[in-house]
């Protein structure tokens, strides 16, 4: 695909008509490749700084839930003007983060992400004021694993879910969409480092193993109008990154200062447990991602 043509930054009338049609926009751009690189490194040299057993939980368990939390870097990129510039043209003026994660698929992996909707589990309902960015660290490219979407799908309601707890399934859950998607009918999202896509909570979507010798690494950001409502929490928490929050339905949080501080991880443990009222309701097992330590 070729990347979309932005107007000084922003998303054309004709751009937002698009992703109401299809569900999804790609490749938008957000960054020079060799920022998109600079990131990847600041990103392995935290994965190298903390390996597993030197923070209260594994750092994939952070890295995949709520990373804004507890990292400045993710913090500071889910603000980034640029990716902003470009979400208000779908959400409008007033923007807040309710998650953000490193997708992250090793080289030569049969990890999965299997096709879904992301608004089965959330609990924040079939909403369309929700937009998950989803931003290239390295190629992503349907040999190494790129998200693949259904062009028009967003425009059904939530679908029939099954969770498979499938091992290799990077999902929490293994969740699977119940109808069938024939393979000619997926649209694979292929990006270069610092170009993103969007897509909407309501398109299924999901990605094949990567069989590449490099990881396929991504920064998803998930994007909520503040009049959107936590439907199954009794809590839940969003971090406000443009404009103004009138609504009051979520408790904010502030960036991190610092990786890892002790009062920010006692706030993730926090956030976590509140919001696992919705992201494991239903679920016949446990769900590991969500576990309380």
């Amino acid at each position: 695909m070729t990347a979309l043509a932005l107007d000084n930054g922003t998303l054309s009338t004709a751009h937002v008509a698009q992703y109401w049609d299809d569900g999804f926009l790609c490749p938008v751009p957000v960054m020079p490749e060799s920022e998109a690189h600079a990131l990847r490194a600041e990103l392995e040299a935290i994965e190298t700084r903390y390996p597993d057993g030197s923070l209260p939980s594994p750092l994939g368990q952070y890295l995949r839930v709520n990373t804004t939390v507890v990292m400045p870097l993710a913090a500071k990129l889910a603000a980034d003007r640029r990716i902003l510039d470009v979400v208000e043209g779908i959400l409008g003026p007033n923007l807040l983060v309710w998650g953000a994660e490193f997708f992250d698929k090793s080289a030569q992996s049969e990890k999965i992400v299997s096709m879904h909707q992301d608004l089965t589990y959330w609990g924040l309902g079939a909403t369309g004021k929700q937009v998950t960015a989803w931003l290239a660290l390295s190629p992503a490219t349907p040999d190494s694993g790129c998200m693949a979407t259904v062009r028009g799908s967003h425009k059904n309601a939530i679908l029939p879910h099954e969770d498979t707890f499938a091992e290799n399934n990077l999902l929490s859950r293994g969740q699977e969409v119940q109808v069938e998607v024939a393979e000619t009918d997926k649209v694979h999202l292929a990006l270069q480092p610092g170009q993103m896509s969007l897509h909407h909570g309501l398109a299924i979507h999901g990605s094949g193993p990567n069989t590449t010798d490099d990881r396929r690494l991504g920064f998803a950001i998930r994007f909520i109008a503040p009049d959107v409502v936590q439907q199954d929490a009794e809590r839940d928490y969003a971090m406000l990154v443009r404009g103004v929050d009138a609504e009051g339905n979520f408790i904010h949080y502030a960036p991190p200062a610092d990786n890892f501080t002790p009062s920010s991880l006692e706030l993730y443990a926090r956030i976590r447990d509140d919001q696992a009222a919705a992201l494991t309701k239903g679920a016949a097992q446990d769900v590991k991602m969500y576990a309380s330590s």
